[in-house]
């Protein structure tokens, strides 16, 4: 069997944290009397908390001065921590864990590459940690994703090369991002919203050891 490289985004993928980050910023634009909604919060997926609250703010027609801004900023992260801080193996998306098992009993190496600050308090909560070789997460890099940055930084932490990596994703902008850095983009979600992913599937239960070897073997 040949090597291949095998990076994991962590929210949507591996982990459905998106609730605790929409009851969060819920709580916080309530609290600045400015009306939430889940369509809101799904145009703040893959988007970093400064611009998040930007958007927030636009949309609420509010300005806050820099300081109020970062207290915002904070509070929200505690929020967001105080609700992660009771995750447990529970949380971890369907068929995740066998998807990992198969990779790991095959030898190939593992990383994540995600946005999230929280990245490795999480992995630790639903006990994945040491199923990863490498984790980079936002406090390696300086760029946001559609920029390749995070990818291209897991796969050096593997060594293997970008084209022979393989990126797991439910963002349009990871998916971009995994292209970009020419690497094999599986899309973990609906087909309308992720059509520019070389492979898409609902979730880890549609993802059969078979295919997995054939990306491996490709």
């Amino acid at each position: 069997m040949k090597t291949k490289g095998f990076i994991f985004d962590l929210d949507g993928v591996i982990v459905d944290t998106a609730k605790y980050h929409f009851l969060a910023w819920k709580k916080l634009a309530n609290d600045l009397g400015i009306d939430f909604t889940e369509e809101e919060n799904e145009q703040l997926k893959g988007v970093s908390r400064v611009k998040s609250l930007e958007k927030i703010l636009a949309w609420g027609n509010k300005t806050l001065s820099e300081k109020d801004f970062n207290a915002q900023m904070a509070k929200k992260n505690e929020d967001y921590l105080s609700h992660i801080a009771k995750m447990d193996e529970s949380e971890i998306l369907p068929d995740v864990p066998k998807v990992l098992n198969f990779l790991s009993e095959n030898n190939q190496p593992i990383s994540l590459g995600s946005a999230s600050k929280n990245a490795r308090t999480i992995l630790e909560r639903v006990n994945l940690k040491e199923q990863f070789n490498a984790i980079v997460d936002g406090n390696d890099v300086t760029k946001a994703k559609p920029d390749p940055e995070v990818f291209l930084i897991a796969a050096k932490l593997l060594n293997v090369a970008p084209e022979n990596c393989i990126v797991f994703e439910d963002s349009v902008a990871g998916v971009e991002a995994a292209n970009v850095a020419n690497m094999i983009s599986i899309g973990i979600g609906s087909k309308d919203v992720l059509g520019h992913a070389k492979y898409v599937f609902n979730n880890f239960t549609e993802i059969s050891e078979e295919f997995i070897e054939k990306l491996i073997n490709e």
